[in-house]
């Protein structure tokens, strides 16, 4: 019985000898767990050759890159997950991971942006940029956190002027009656008033078909918008008073970003700020072609060369702005 007990014994441990090697070398063996990337989805307004577009897929290549791929952002042009003041609030709610947009329809939510989109706030490109990348633009990126976003990165947006399909602008009276679409913001509503034309608000998307039935009259963009909208095509008459320089940005979602490490986090707003020289030289490239195909289509171009009268029409909305506004306003004004 004796002997049994030992033979049983024997074979038990042999066996858990094997199973343990066998194990083991499984283990050792074993072809490495594939990790799947982490996708963010990024949502944009303009179409996939717009530079701001552009701009965005650089961004999204250099995330990939310094992450080995761990992080992949898809970017979704045209409007395809929803117009800007939507993508906003889905952005705020985690449901949308990133988005390029204007701040006119972000200042909804975080109204000290206001400031930077003055009417005829900055004496040049070259200031706008000394302010978004000095100590002013980074307060501002850092105050849209407690609104659930997190602000990573500016984008060139160029001057913005007014056109229209009913006749030439050359000063502010003429824009009496016109009806103006404007960006969904009380601030470019109070701006297009101040001027004596009729402020329309409209999604960017609807803009084409309400000047082609009439809805609206006119409108105001930047060269490129003007121009790859095909809005030349049923608005000709274009003022060139560059009444706002309203900065691009790229937001991200504050709860998207809680999800990732503190390092992946860093490495997203530094991509972000490596894509915006190459998103600038897009821009002015653009600029200059969509001018050149918009005067050979016979769009007329109305050159203002005094702004004073429309700068005049804007003192009593800068004396509304609140407090807040009014103190970064004069810090703008004084950057060198």
């Amino acid at each position: 019985m004796k002997k049994l007990l030992l033979v049983i014994s024997g074979i038990a441990l042999v066996s858990s000898i094997v199973f343990a090697s066998g194990t083991q070398d499984q283990g050792q063996n074993a072809a490495p767990k594939e990790v799947k990337p982490i996708v963010l989805r990024l949502a944009e307004t303009h179409p996939a050759d717009y530079p701001t577009t552009k701009g965005d897929i650089r961004f999204a290549e250099l995330v990939k890159e310094r992450t080995n791929g761990r992080i992949i952002i898809e970017v979704y042009p045209s409007s395809q997950l929803g117009q800007e003041k939507a993508v906003i609030e889905q952005v705020q709610f985690g449901a949308i991971d990133f988005t390029q947009v204007s701040i006119s329809p972000l200042a909804s939510f975080v109204p000290v942006l206001n400031a930077l989109q003055m009417p005829y706030l900055y004496r040049s490109e070259e200031h706008m940029w000394k302010v978004l990348l000095g100590p002013i633009g980074k307060e501002l990126l850092a105050s849209l956190e407690p609104s659930g976003f997190i602000g990573i990165g500016w984008f060139e947006p160029g001057a913005r002027n007014f056109y229209n399909s009913k006749r030439p602008v050359y000063k502010p009276e003429d824009l009496a009656g016109l009806k103006i679409r404007v960006q969904e913001s009380e601030l470019m509503v109070g701006m297009v008033q101040a001027l004596g034309a009729v402020a329309t608000p409209m999604p960017y998307g609807e803009v084409y078909s309400g000047l082609q039935t009439g809805v609206i009259d006119g409108a105001e963009n930047n060269w490129p918008s003007y121009e790859s909208t095909s809005h030349y095509e049923v608005a000709k008459y274009y003022t060139l008073d560059g009444h706002t320089r309203v900065p691009e940005i790229i937001i991200a979602s504050k709860i998207s970003m809680q999800k990732l490490s503190k390092e992946d986090q860093e490495i997203i707003k530094q991509a972000a700020l490596d894509a915006i020289p190459y998103q600038r030289q897009l821009w002015a490239e653009r600029e200059k072609a969509s001018e050149a195909k918009v005067r050979a289509g016979g769009s007329v171009i109305i050159e203002v060369t005094d702004k004073t009268p429309w700068q005049e029409r804007m003192q009593s909305l800068y004396a509304k702005q609140p407090s807040d506004v009014q103190a970064l306003i004069k810090r703008i004004q004084e950057v060198k």
